[in-house]
C-alpha cells in the first residue's frame, strides 16, 4: 500500500495481481473474481487529486454494502468477503472495511443517471436548451428545482476525459453495442428509476435530498444484468440538507459538490493536473462524507 498521509491511502497496493485502477478503486484478480478495494482519491470534473480524503473509501464502501442490502431484489456483483479479506491485519488500511469482493463482469459503457431535481451539468444544459438529455423541461425552472418526476439522463462512460450527456437514442445505441441486446437499455433504465424513487423517499425520512445519482451496470457470466462498483454514494450522488434545502441557491451538501464549489472558485480550468486542496477542504470533505453515511444508514461511523 501506498500513499499513507495520516492513515489516508491514495493508492492501495496488494500481492494480488492488478486488474485494473480506476479514479477511486484499485481492483485486483482474487480466487477467480475481483477484489474491489475503495482508495481515499478524490475525482472531481473527472480528474483525480492528487491528495487522499482520509477515510472515504471506507465510507464508499460501507455506504454501498448498506445500499445493496436494502435493495437485494436487484441483482448485483457482490460476492462474500473471503476469510483472508476479512481477517487482514492493518490496522491503517483496514482492508476488511474498504473492500468488496465482486463478481466479474462485462461493464455497459454508459452512466445510468437519475435526476429528481435541477442541478450540476443538467441545469447548465437546460439554461442553454431548455432541454437535459433532449429531454424538454418546462420553462422557468432554477438551479435546485425539483421536477415533477425523475428523469433519466445517461451519460458517456469515459475512460479518460469527461463523461458526456447523451441522449436517450444514443445511449439505446451504446448498449446495444454493447450488448446485442434491445432491451437492456429498457431494463436498466426501468431499475434505475425505481431504485432512485425508493431511496429519496427514504433519504427525505433520515433529513436528506436525494437530488441525483448514478449507477453503473454489468453483464455477469449468466448473462443477468446486475448492478456494480458502487450505489448510492457521496461520489455517484447529490446529497442535499433537507433543513436548508432552498431553490435557486448552491446548496449544503453532503457530498463532493464542496470540492467542486471549491475549484470552482478557484478558477481551476478542470483539466489535469488538478490543483492541491487546502486542508481544510480535505477535512471538511471527509466529515461531510461521515456525516452522510451516518444520517442515511442510522449507524455511528466508527472506523
Amino acid at each position: 500500500m501506498t500513499g499513507n498521509v495520516s492513515n489516508a491511502y491514495y493508492r492501495i497496493e496488494l500481492e494480488y495481481p492488478l486488474f485494473k485502477s480506476g479514479k477511486v478503486r484499485d481492483n485486483y484478480f482474487f480466487k477467480g473474481n475481483i477484489l474491489m478495494v475503495a482508495s481515499d482519491r478524490l475525482s472531481a470534473f473527472d480528474v483525480v487529486f492528487p491528495q487522499p480524503i482520509p477515510k472515504k473509501g471506507i465510507v464508499l464502501t460501507q455506504m454501498s454494502l448498506f445500499w445493496f442490502n436494502k435493495f437485494k431484489k436487484y441483482k448485483n456483483h457482490l460476492l462474500k468477503l473471503p476469510k483472508e479479506v476479512s481477517e487482514y491485519k492493518n490496522s491503517d488500511l483496514q482492508l476488511p472495511y474498504r473492500s468488496m469482493y465482486v463478481k466479474k463482469a462485462f461493464p455497459i459503457m454508459i452512466e445510468a443517471v437519475v435526476r429528481g431535481y435541477l442541478a450540476g451539468s443538467g441545469y447548465k444544459e437546460y439554461k442553454q436548451s431548455g432541454k437535459v438529455c433532449g429531454i424538454e423541461l418546462e420553462p422557468g425552472l432554477e438551479n435546485g428545482s425539483k421536477l415533477k418526476e425523475p428523469i433519466f439522463t445517461p451519460a458517456t462512460k469515459a475512460i479518460v476525459g469527461h463523461d458526456i450527456n447523451i441522449t436517450e437514442k444514443e445511449a439505446e445505441e451504446i448498449v446495444y453495442h454493447n450488448t446485442g441486446d434491445k432491451e437492456i437499455y429498457h431494463k436498466l433504465k426501468k431499475i434505475s428509476i425505481e431504485i432512485y424513487k425508493s431511496a429519496h423517499e427514504y433519504a427525505l425520512e433520515k433529513g436528506i435530498i436525494l437530488a441525483d445519482t448514478k449507477f453503473e451496470f454489468g453483464i455477469d457470466s449468466d448473462g443477468e444484468l446486475i448492478l456494480i462498483d458502487e450505489i448510492l454514494t457521496p461520489d455517484s450522488s447529490r446529497f442535499w440538507d433537507k433543513q436548508t434545502y432552498s431553490v435557486g441557491k448552491e446548496q449544503k451538501s453532503f457530498d463532493k459538490q464542496y470540492v467542486r464549489d471549491y475549484v470552482e472558485k478557484i478558477n481551476w480550468n478542470k483539466q489535469p493536473p488538478a490543483p492541491n486542496l487546502p486542508d481544510e477542504i480535505i477535512a471538511n470533505t471527509t466529515k461531510k462524507y461521515i456525516e452522510a453515511y451516518e444520517k442515511l444508514t442510522g449507524k455511528k461511523f466508527e472506523w
